[in-house]
Parts: C-alpha cells; sequence; structure tokens
C-alpha cells in the first residue's frame, strides 16, 4: 500500500479537538481491524502545538471518562474501555531512544491495544513503525496538521477519518 496523507487547516483548539474526536469516530468504526492488529498513533509536533489537545479529544470520544493527563512525568497513562485497551504515551523527557527498549513499552504495541506516542522521535529506530502518523504544526494563530497512513491498517483509518471529518475541514 503507497503512503497516503491528508492536510488539515486547525484553526483553533476546537478545531484540534474536533481532529481528534474524528479520528476516535475513525477507531471506532474499525472494532475488528483495532483487535485483530492493533493500531499505533504517532503524534509529533514542537511544544503547543496541540498534541495533548488531540489525544485528550480523541479518548473522551472512546469514551474514556474522568481526568485524561498528560503523561509528560509518568510516561504512560493507561485506560480500559469496554474491550478496548489505550496506551498513551509522551516520550518527550527521553534523553536516548535506548530508554524506549529499557522502559518495556515495546510490550504494547500489538493486537487489541491502541498506542498514541506524543514525541515519539525521541524513541528513534527502536520504535515500531506507526499505523499513521500525525504532524502538528504552529501556523499564524492556528496549527496545521499532516496526517499519513504508513501500513494497511492506517490506510484504512486514514478513510474512515475522512469520512468522519466534516468536509469542510479538509483542505486536501
Amino acid at each position: 500500500m503507497g503512503k497516503s496523507s491528508l492536510v488539515l487547516t486547525l484553526d483553533d483548539e476546537p478545531a484540534t479537538s474536533a481532529l481528534g474526536a474524528a479520528l476516535g469516530d475513525a477507531l471506532r468504526s474499525m472494532p475488528e481491524s483495532v483487535e485483530s492488529a492493533g493500531i499505533f498513533i504517532a503524534v509529533a509536533g514542537d511544544l503547543g502545538s496541540g498534541k495533548t489537545t488531540l489525544v485528550r479529544a480523541l479518548l473522551r470520544r472512546l469514551g474514556v471518562t474522568g481526568a485524561v493527563k498528560s503523561p509528560s512525568f509518568a510516561l504512560l497513562e493507561p485506560y480500559e474501555v469496554s474491550r478496548l485497551h489505550l496506551y498513551h504515551f509522551d516520550f518527550y523527557r527521553f534523553k536516548n531512544p535506548r530508554e524506549f527498549v529499557e522502559s518495556g513499552f515495546l510490550e504494547f504495541f500489538r493486537p487489541g491495544n491502541v498506542c498514541l506516542v506524543e514525541w515519539p522521535e525521541r524513541a528513534g529506530e527502536y520504535l515500531p513503525v506507526a499505523d499513521v502518523s500525525i504532524g502538528l504544526a504552529i501556523v499564524n494563530s492556528g496549527r496545521s496538521a499532516v496526517i499519513g497512513a504508513n501500513t494497511e491498517i492506517g490506510g484504512r483509518c486514514l478513510y474512515q477519518l475522512k469520512i468522519h471529518l466534516k468536509p469542510a475541514d479538509a483542505d486536501a
């Protein structure tokens, strides 16, 4: 499968949250794929670009209630909704990619699990290939999002995301 992508303009924080919610809807529409293969979504971007806002909205749409905090200090926040296992990672504090290997986190990247990783580049080549890669950037007073599918399940997720986004949200 060739790599496909989607480019969006996010005018404000609610638009970033709407993208996260649409991504949650996309995942909810493909439960068999997630259960059989799992899915890894990498979210990259500078500080303040909306990574945690996007992930928080996605988790909320999947049914997470209560506090959804950034795992900046804990590195991992696990959630379970119904039979869905959700793992929100933040590798900002990694000083060396080997810390990913030493953490034992690789065991979470398996069928049935949804792994959402902020700062994936900090784990380097030790991290598996992301099914979906999201790059967020600050542009003027808003944000831009470049969403790429890197695997077959990532392609299905991106296809579903396009269905769940309002047509006015998509630039391409």
